[in-house]
C-alpha cells in the first residue's frame, strides 16, 4: 500500500511539485525522455510507408501559405488603390479576395483529411505491431507487470501519439512556412516596421523555454502516473471478491486517491503551465500590434514613404506572425506529450521476446509423452534458486502428482516443461528430444492445461471449448462437451453452446467453467496434460463431476497434477514430493506412506500445506 502524503493537499510551486509527486512513487525525480531523437526515427519510420500522401499535404500546405499570405496582401492593396486614389474596380478585388479564401478553406480542409487518414493509420501499425509484440514475450514479462499498465500503453498512450499527429505535422510545417512567407513579405514593404515586429522575438523565446522546461517533466510525469492509477484499478476490479471478503474497501479507496492525487497534482500543473502559453502569445501579439499602428501612423504622418495599406497589412501580418509561434509553442507541448507516450510503447516493443527456437529445433507431428527431468535447477533470480537438481521419469500415459508446501517449485517445473522458462542447469528432454530442441509451438500443441482458476473468453460456449481445437466440428465440440459432464449444464442454459459468455466466464458457476475448460482439453487430445488445483474451490457433487471428466481426459495421457487434496493424487503411478525445490520422497502413495516422511505426515494431518 502506498505510504499516504505527509503533508495536506495544496497547489505546490512546480518544483514543489516534481518533488513531492516523484518521491511519492518512486523516491527521486522524474527522468527525461532517454532518447528523443530515436523515438522520432521510430515514428517515421510508421509515417514513411505514407510517404505519398505525405508529400501530398505538404504541397497543400504549401499552397495554403501562400493563400493566407495573399489575402492581406490583397486587402492593403485594395487600400491604398481604391480608397485613397478613388480608382475603380473594386468588385474585381472583392471576387479574387473570396476566390483566396475559399481555395484557403479549401485547401486546409483537404490537409486535414489526409493527414488524419495518415495518423489513424500510422497508430493502427504501431498498435499492431505493439500487440502482436506482447504475444512473442515470456512469460516473466507479465509477472512483473501489471496488466492495467500494460492496457495503458496499447490505448493512452498510443490514443496520444494519434492526437498528436492528426495536428501537429501540419501546424509544424504550415506555422514555420508562414513564418519564413511573413518574413520575406514584411521585409519587402518595410524593414523598419519588420524590426519593430520583431522585438517581440526574445520575449518569446524566454517565455517559451521557461514554459517547456517545466511541462515536458511534468508531462513525462502524468503519463506515468496515469500509467499506474490503470494498473491498479485493474487490479482492483480483478480482486473484488478478496477486497469485499476482507472488507478492505477503505484501504483500496484511500490507495486509489494516493494515486488520484498524484495525478492531479502532475495533471494540474502540466495543463495549468502550458497553459500559459495562449496568454502569453496573445499579450505578445496584442503589444505588437499597438506598436505597429502607433509607429506606422508617426510614419505615416511624417511621410516616410509608408501607407495606411501598408499599415494594414502589417498589423495583420503582426498577428499572423504571433500565431505561427504560438502554434509552434502549442505544437511543442502536444508533441512532448505525445513522445512521451511514444517512448512508452518503443520501451514495450524493445522488451525481449521469449528467445527464439534453435535453428534446427523439431517440430513434432506426434508426441508419446515420455518426460525426463535429469538435475534441473532454475532461479527466477540470480542466486534465489527455485529448483535444485530435480530428476525424474514420466513415462507415456503415467499420471506424476508434485505435492509440497506453497513456494517449493510444484508449478516452476510445469512452466519449465511448457518452455516458458529454461533451466538454469540440467537437462528436459521428452520423447527423447531434448526439451529445447522442440518448437515451442509444436510442444505446446501436444498438451492441454486445466488450471485452479480456469479462464473463458467473451463469446459462445461453443467457441470456447473449441479454442482447444480451432477446426474442430460441432459434433466434436458437444462430445468432447458429454465426456467432459458439462453436455448437462449447458443445454439448460438459454441458447446451449450459442449461449454467451461475460468476460472472464461471467454468468456460470466456477464448478461449470471448470467443466468447461476440461471439454477443451478433451477436444485439444493432448499428449501431456498439466493440472493445477483443478478441484479446489469446488463444491463435492460438482468436483465428482470433474473427477468422474479427468480421468476420462488422464485416461492415455501422461498427466501432471499439482493439487492439495490429497484425494485427488492418490491414484498417481508417481508422487513427487518437493521441499525448498528439492526433491525429498518419491514413489507411490501406499510407498510413501510406509517411509514415515513428509507425506505420511500430511496424509495423517500432522502437517498442513501452506
Amino acid at each position: 500500500m502506498l505510504e499516504p502524503l505527509k503533508e495536506p493537499f495544496r497547489y505546490a510551486p512546480p518544483k514543489a511539485l516534481r518533488e513531492e509527486t516523484a518521491a511519492g512513487v518512486t523516491g527521486k525525480k522524474p527522468a527525461k525522455a532517454k532518447d528523443a531523437s530515436g523515438t522520432l526515427q521510430r515514428l517515421w519510420r510508421y509515417l514513411a510507408f505514407h510517404r505519398m500522401r505525405l508529400a501530398a499535404v505538404f504541397v497543400m500546405i504549401v499552397f495554403s501559405t501562400i493563400l493566407s499570405l495573399l489575402g492581406p496582401y490583397l486587402a492593403g492593396t485594395a487600400i491604398d488603390r481604391f480608397i485613397e486614389m478613388q480608382n475603380t474596380g473594386f468588385i474585381p478585388f472583392l471576387i479574387g479576395m473570396a476566390v483566396v479564401y475559399g481555395l484557403h478553406a479549401w485547401s486546409m480542409w483537404l490537409q486535414n483529411i489526409w493527414m488524419i487518414g495518415i495518423a489513424q493509420e500510422t497508430v493502427r501499425g504501431m498498435r499492431r505491431d505493439l500487440f502482436a509484440h506482447l504475444h512473442k514475450l515470456p512469460i516473466p514479462f507479465f509477472a512483473r507487470r501489471q496488466h492495467g499498465e500494460l492496457m495503458s500503453r496499447v490505448t493512452n498512450d498510443i490514443e496520444n501519439v494519434s492526437s498528436s499527429l492528426n495536428s501537429s505535422f501540419i501546424q509544424l510545417v504550415s506555422s514555420i512556412l508562414l513564418l519564413v512567407g511573413i518574413v520575406g513579405v514584411m521585409l519587402s514593404l518595410s524593414p523598419l516596421l519588420t524590426l519593430l515586429t520583431f522585438m517581440v522575438i526574445p520575449l518569446m523565446v524566454f517565455g517559451m523555454k521557461w514554459i517547456t522546461s517545466r511541462t515536458s517533466r511534468l508531462f513525462k510525469e502524468q503519463q506515468r502516473n496515469i500509467g499506474d492509477l490503470n494498473g491498479f484499478v485493474e487490479e482492483t476490479l480483478s480482486g473484488q471478491r478478496i477486497i469485499k471478503a476482507f472488507s478492505r474497501e477503505a484501504v483500496v479507496i484511500e490507495d486509489f486517491n494516493e494515486r488520484n492525487k498524484r495525478i492531479h497534482l502532475s495533471g494540474f500543473w502540466a495543463q495549468a503551465i502550458s497553459g500559459f502559453i495562449p496568454k502569453l502569445m496573445n499579450g505578445l501579439n496584442n503589444l505588437s500590434f499597438a506598436s505597429i499602428v502607433g509607429v506606422g501612423a508617426l510614419l505615416v504622418i511624417g511621410g516616410h514613404g509608408v501607407t495606411v495599406g501598408t499599415i494594414l497589412i502589417f498589423a495583420e501580418f503582426s498577428r499572423q506572425f504571433t500565431r505561427p509561434l504560438n502554434d509552434l509553442a502549442n505544437q511543442w507541448n502536444t508533441l512532448l506529450s505525445a513522445m512521451a507516450g511514444a517512448e512508452r510503447v518503443f520501451q514495450i516493443m524493445d522488451e525481449s521476446v521469449e528467445a527464439a527456437d534453435e535453428q534446427e529445433a523439431a517440430e513434432l507431428d506426434m508426441m508419446k509423452g515420455q518426460v525426463e527431468f535429469r538435475n534441473v535447477s532454475f532461479a527466477y533470480q540470480e542466486g534465489h534458486p527455485i529448483l535444485r537438481q530435480v530428476s525424474f521419469d514420466a513415462e507415456p500415459g503415467e499420471t506424476v502428482a508434485f505435492v509440497g508446501p506453497t513456494g517449493a517449485g510444484k508449478s516452476t517445473i510445469i512452466g519449465l516443461l511448457c518452455r516458458f522458462y529454461e533451466p538454469s542447469a540440467g537437462s528436459i528432454r521428452i520423447d527423447g528430444h531434448p526439451a529445447s530442441g522442440i518448437r515451442r509451438d509444436s510442444l505446446r500443441s501436444h498438451m492441454a492445461f486445466v488450471l485452479q482458476d480456469p479462464f473463458l473468453f467473451e463469446g459462445t460456449i461453443r467457441d470456447n471449448i473449441r479454442y482447444g481445437k480451432l477446426e474442430a466440428t460441432d459434433e466434436e465440440v458437444e462430445e468432447a462437451a458429454k465426456l467432459a459432464n458439462a453436455h448437462s449444464f449447458i443445454m439448460r442454459l438459454r441458447g446451449g453452446y450459442g449461449a454467451k459468455l461475460k468476460p472472464d466466464g461471467g454468468g456460470i458457476s466456477q464448478g461449470q467453467k471448470q467443466l468447461i475448460a476440461i471439454a477443451r482439453a478433451i477436444l485439444a487430445d493432448p499428449a501431456i496434460l498439466v493440472l493445477d488445483e483443478a478441484t479446489s474451490s469446488i463444491d463435492t457433487v460438482t468436483e465428482i463431476k470433474i473427477q468422474e471428466a479427468l480421468h476420462r481426459l488422464m485416461k492415455g495421457r501422461t498427466s501432471f497434477v499439482i493439487a492439495h487434496r490429497l484425494n485427488t493424487i492418490q491414484s498417481a503411478d508417481r508422487i513427487i514430493v518437493l521441499q525448498d525445490g528439492e526433491v525429498t520422497e518419491s514413489g507411490t502413495h501406499d510407498d510413501l506412506l510406509l517411509r514415515d516422511g513428509f507425506y505420511s505426515k500430511l496424509v495423517n494431518g500432522q502437517v498442513v500445506l501452506t
